[in-house]
């Protein structure tokens, strides 16, 4: 909005809830799967002598505060929305998955750095210990991915929480691979390798969801939505003669939003509006949206 006045005729909102839609229950089970998972793959690490079973401990460990922070937002996102915070809560889905993310990437780092120190210094580890772990990482992360698995494709911190369940399971699989591999072939330095592909699959999976995430903080436009596409539906609407302020972003993880100002010189009434937000819920999936009718184009409108 500009300071100057506007020939307002109307200002129309329409809501559609979109809240999420995860069930509490599958980030306390996740949780719970996976914390007792860390503590013993950790401890089997430091007895097999075993950097690859502690990068994946560490990943999962990671993972688990990522769900913490998942089932957390998703708790913030469903309370109402107050006199101060008028959006209420469901930009915390958003922060949890770009918490989620940045906290990958470090972790990333400090594995790397042990993994390259033990390829340099080789050491013996207990290939049988480190493939009867890793196939039980294969189990618990496989089964908690399969939580996560309705919900997933429009909601980024559900996708967050599938993707990196399912990217441990591959990676309990590669260690499997891995210990297999010490053990026919008495090679120390296949376990610190390992630890280096595993951080390679780590940041490969991470770096998807940072990047998504990251825009939906900055309120950038959802990916799935065609911003010149809108644009071009609001202006070819019958007597619309310009569209400026457009503006599409996210309120959470699920909830796109919309305004726009449409220069139209006869006005607009309600049923205008309500076929206009109509026609563009059901095209873009876009279910708040907020329209201003102008009847003369603004002189200081650069987008106009």
């Amino acid at each position: 909005m500009h300071a100057h006045s506007h020939a307002h005729d109307h200002h129309e909102h329409h809501r559609h809830a979109h809240a999420p839609n995860l069930g509490d229950k599958r980030y306390t089970i996740a949780i719970v799967m996976n914390l007792g998972f860390v503590g013993a793959e950790a401890a089997a690490g430091f007895v097999a002598n075993s950097t690859a079973l502690l990068a994946d401990a560490a990943h999962n460990l990671s993972d688990v505060l990522g769900l913490a922070l998942a089932g957390g937002a998703t708790l913030l996102a469903r309370r109402a929305a107050s006199d101060q915070r008028t959006y209420g809560y469901s930009k915390a889905t958003v922060l949890a998955a770009l918490a989620n993310a940045l906290v990958l990437v470090a972790v990333c780092g400090g594995i790397l750095f042990e993994a390259l120190q033990r390829v340099l210094a080789p050491a013996a580890t207990q290939p049988l210990l480190v493939m009867a772990m890793a196939a039980c990482g294969v189990i618990v992360n496989g089964m908690s991915a399969l939580l996560f698995v309705a919900g997933r494709r429009h909601d980024v911190n559900v996708r967050g929480a599938f993707l990196h369940m399912a990217g441990d399971a591959g990676i309990s699989a590669g260690v499997i691979v891995a210990g297999a591999l010490i053990w026919l072939t008495h090679a120390a330095w296949i376990d610190p390798l390992a630890s280096v592909l595993i951080v390679g699959v780590i940041f490969w999976t991470t770096w998807g969801l940072l990047r998504e995430s990251l825009d939906l903080a900055l309120d950038a436009a959802p990916p799935h939505i065609d911003v010149v596409a809108v644009r071009d539906y609001l202006a070819s609407q019958d007597g619309v003669t310009a569209v400026h302020d457009l503006h599409v972003w996210a309120m959470g993880a699920t909830a796109p939003a919309l305004t726009a100002h449409l220069v139209r010189p006869d006005g607009g009434d309600d049923a205008f509006l309500a076929k206009l937000t109509e026609g563009i819920a059901n095209k873009f999936a876009i279910h708040h949206v907020t329209l201003q009718i102008e009847r003369a184009q603004r002189d200081d409108c650069a987008e106009c």
